[in-house]
């Protein structure tokens, strides 16, 4: 469904979203600066990116750094392949793609164990999730999907989009989540993040991030309103 479409479908179900999030305690229709203060981790703690996430599992074009803890010869940056497969010294090709950085650690430790180390401590990072993309749309500069390497903020994925245009309201950000096949929207007020009120919350893949218009009635000021509290998440369809 096209942001468009989503729009007229959430116009029609505005009456009811409200209805949940005055029944759940939210926020009133227009909540100010101070309310994005009080629950500034809302965001991050509702769906965590996938830096701060263990369900997250490696993909194809990820970068990963891979340690031996003492054994500098076998600490290695590498790329995951488009088949998702690694090369490491003494062990060669391995499976990444798929496999959490918990499993794969486990899985080079066993067989760095069996053949050539006594209990090798093995760390996996991912340095890049090139595979993560967010799509940053509405009153932006150059609207857009932008790859997200490594942890991204919302101020960082607004960045990639070359900033807030003139006609932006930067009181009226929106992302867009599917989380458990659910579609969920929380808003963000920039102003009381880049001040330091509220946190600057974690984007995950997938997302999208859209700019409402300074003034005017729309569709996605209408959802907005709806949403209640800062930076909680609410189910919209």
């Amino acid at each position: 469904m096209t942001l468009t479409g989503m729009f007229r479908v959430l116009s029609v179900l505005l009456p009811l979203v409200l209805a949940a999030c005055s029944s759940a305690g939210g926020g009133s229709a227009g909540g100010s600066a101070s309310s994005a203060a009080a629950v500034p981790s809302a965001f991050a703690a509702a769906e965590p990116g996938p830096t701060s996430s263990a369900d997250y599992h490696i993909a194809p074009l990820d970068i990963l750094d891979i340690s031996v803890f003492q054994v500098p010869d076998l600490t290695k940056t590498v790329q995951v392949s488009s088949s998702g497969q690694i090369s490491l010294p003494l062990i060669g090709t391995v499976q990444a793609g798929g496999k959490s950085p918990q499993d794969l650690e486990k899985q080079i430790a066993g067989v760095l164990g069996a053949k050539y180390l006594q209990s090798p401590q093995v760390s996996v990072f991912v340095k890049e999730y090139t595979s993560q993309k967010v799509t940053v749309e509405g009153a932006v500069i150059k609207p857009g999907i932008y790859p997200m390497s490594g942890k991204t903020t919302l101020l960082q994925a607004i960045a990639l989009a070359g900033g807030l245009d003139r006609v932006a309201d930067s009181r009226g950000i929106v992302v867009f989540r599917e989380a458990g096949g659910k579609k969920q929207a929380a808003k963000f007020d920039l102003p009381s993040i880049r001040s330091g009120k509220a946190d600057d919350p974690v984007i995950a893949g997938g997302d999208v991030v859209v700019v409402d218009q300074d003034g005017g009635k729309t569709a996605l000021r209408g959802v907005r309103e709806s949403l209640g509290i800062f930076g909680l998440f609410s189910p919209i369809l």
